[in-house]
């Protein structure tokens, strides 16, 4: 019995996976195809090899892109929108939910209520008094124009995250702090932040894939070629280089590189975000 236990373990164990793996491929495998096909050219494409190996690597479509379609222009756009963005929203909402979460006052509670009535407000109905606004105010075709919209819909979320892990620490080390004699700013950067390092990067990341792959504001509040992000430009690629699909294919994979960087580097700290919220629920 204990024999033929053991092996059906075992049996159990190799069907799980062969199982994994085959998900992993499955997951991994737009990301193989995007490499191939940005090193390919039209004939190739269109011959019907779509999804194999090129047949020639074509590395100058990079070239092109990065050049002629001014790839970087775009790419520094972005990271430039996407970086203050995070750090804006990592510090405005790390406060306001330390504050809510952590301090006593009356209208905490209906603070917390009103920002994350904001998670329900879809971005299509706010596009048309956000744009009257933002003309209004002369932040058109402006960095601004798309740093503060994104930092406003991010806000909720990240409050509501923040606050969950903020309610878990122990008072203990915000009074024996104080008995240290520490002020407030210095027990919120040098003991809170601390112990929120893993939540901290989820909002990041959240904040990230929310801002660097957003079309609609992008489109809507930029018109100057100066200011536009990489999905704007490669939408204006399309256009461009309707007949060069290896060269868009190569603009897509230089967009696409960030964000798996960031997951790579920032992947155990979500996991153990995402751990310790589950053992809190």
């Amino acid at each position: 019995m204990d024999t033929t236990k053991r092996a059906s373990g075992s049996v159990g164990k190799v069907l799980l996976q062969i199982f994994l793996i085959f998900v992993a491929v499955t997951q991994i495998y737009p990301l193989i195809w995007l490499v191939f096909f940005s090193l390919k050219d039209n004939s190739e494409i269109f011959s019907g090899n779509v999804a194999g190996l090129p047949s020639t690597f074509r590395w100058q479509n990079y070239a092109v892109a990065l050049n002629q379609g001014n790839v970087i222009k775009f790419f520094l756009n972005s990271a430039f929108v996407t970086t203050v963005t995070i750090v804006l929203v990592l510090f405005l909402s790390s406060m306001a939910a330390y504050a809510i979460t952590r301090m006593n006052w009356k209208l905490s509670k209906f603070t917390m209520t009103l920002i994350l009535v904001g998670m329900m407000v879809p971005i299509h109905a706010a596009l048309l008094p956000l744009f009257m606004v933002l003309k209004n105010l002369k932040l058109l075709n402006t960095y601004a124009s798309l740093i503060l919209p994104y930092s406003a819909f991010a806000l909720p979320m990240a409050v509501f995250i923040l606050g969950s892990f903020f309610k878990g620490i122990p008072l203990e080390l915000e009074e024996a702090a104080v008995i240290d004699g520490c002020g407030i700013y210095r027990t919120y950067f040098y003991i809170i932040v601390p112990q929120i390092r893993s939540a901290l990067a989820t909002v990041a990341i959240f904040t990230y894939l929310s801002s660097w792959n957003e079309l609609m504001f992008a489109v809507t509040f930029i018109n100057n070629q100066s200011y536009q992000t990489l999905t704007v430009g490669m939408m204006s690629m399309v256009g461009t280089y309707i007949t060069q699909w290896g060269v868009i294919g190569a603009g897509l994979m230089v967009a696409t590189i960030p964000t798996i960087i960031i997951y790579l580097l920032c992947s155990s700290q979500v996991q153990e975000s995402l751990i310790a919220g589950a053992v809190k629920g």
